[in-house]
């Protein structure tokens, strides 16, 4: 047998082996301490509900959990550190079965995993990687290919793969934001090596602010006035705050020359994109992500065996961890995606697009 397909089994093979193991040992430690209580209670951790796409994360979450007869105990960061530990703290006096956590700083959290396993009580990264810890499973998408199909994207719009561009990168402490920019690199590095793409200038957006995408962009119409053809942004959040410098620029004639990359398929960049403001976002289909994440904890909760076959490295050990797909999102196929598996509806999407100028809807 070729070496190399050799090796390849026996990863897939250790990876089953590795869920099995990790499932049986919750059940051990934590499973018959907490099996008398009736129903499951679930603590779940985010980073900020300040944006819609979190908003939406958690109203699917709670909805499929308490479905399953669980309850649900919801805390939200405002993205602060500290804060964030303490309410992990609080979830863990309250003596969850198991903690879902949306890492403001994929690092900092590291403690409330060892605070929590202190407790007994397993761990899912949800969307974002926990660095650094033992954290028990990762849930999320490929985020490398989405910065992939980000930077792909926009060589295929530029003529001759070749012009200049912006890009404004996400938060430095969210380890999504270093994987979409990774994937961004895989694709861009050989053409900017050729110098037939140029990044004329680049920056961290802090926190994910929308305002502080505005500003990287301002400072880049500061220096370079006009001279661009694109902005590639880590999320659509950050491509709106970009968008806004250059309506208050170039007014609307002037941002629909340019090519502008978001990703996170929210409503208001769903709206830009049928308007001509934006050119594109990557659709995550979060229901899929956040009713997933739900079976994933109640199981780990019932010390259910759960089987993962892919892992991440988050700098300490291999997580067993599960990664969902995604999709393009243009104009020409918003109607095959976010409308219809009814994440953003029609009408609101295309309110204010003149009727007769609206797609018809897929029946």
């Amino acid at each position: 047998m070729n070496i190399r397909i050799l090796l390849m089994l026996i990863s897939f093979f250790l990876s089953i082996i590795t869920g099995f193991v990790i499932a049986r040992s919750q059940s051990d430690q934590s499973f018959d301490q907490k099996s008398s209580k009736d129903k499951v209670l679930i603590g779940f951790s985010l980073d900020t509900l300040k944006e819609a796409r979190w908003q939406k994360d958690r109203a699917i979450f709670v909805e499929a959990a308490e479905k399953l007869g669980a309850e649900v105990l919801v805390q939200a960061a405002n993205s602060d550190d500290s804060r964030q530990i303490q309410d992990i703290e609080a979830l863990i006096s309250s003596q969850v079965d198991v903690l879902v956590i949306v890492p403001h700083n994929g690092r900092a959290m590291a403690t409330a995993v060892e605070k929590a396993h202190q407790a007994g009580i397993p761990v899912i990264a949800y969307d974002r990687l926990i660095r650094d810890s033992e954290v028990d499973l990762y849930l999320s998408f490929d985020n490398v290919k989405v910065g992939e199909m980000q930077a792909q994207f926009l060589l295929d719009r530029l003529p001759g793969n070749r012009g200049k561009i912006i890009r404004v990168y996400g938060s430095k402490t969210d380890n999504n934001a270093l994987l979409f920019k990774l994937g961004q690199d895989n694709i861009l590095q050989p053409h900017i090596a050729r110098g037939t793409i140029q990044v004329l200038h680049e920056d961290w957006a802090e926190n994910w602010k929308p305002e502080n995408g505005k500003k990287i962009t301002n400072a880049a119409i500061t220096q370079y006035g006009n001279q661009f053809e694109a902005i590639l942004a880590a999320n659509d959040g950050t491509a709106g705050g970009a968008i806004q410098a250059l309506l208050e620029e170039f007014e609307e004639k002037g941002v629909k020359e340019k090519i502008i990359i978001g990703q996170d398929a929210e409503l208001v960049a769903c709206q830009r994109i049928v308007a001509g403001l934006q050119t594109m976002t990557i659709y995550k289909p979060l229901k899929h992500l956040a009713t997933k994440a739900a079976e994933l904890a109640f199981r780990m909760a019932k010390g259910k065996v759960i089987i993962a076959q892919q892992s991440v490295f988050n700098g300490k050990v291999e997580v067993p961890s599960i990664l969902l797909e995604v999709q393009v999102v243009t104009k020409d196929n918003m109607i095959d995606t976010v409308v219809k598996d009814d994440f953003h509806k029609y009408e609101e999407i295309y309110r204010s697009i003149p009727e007769e100028q609206r797609p018809k809807r897929s029946r």
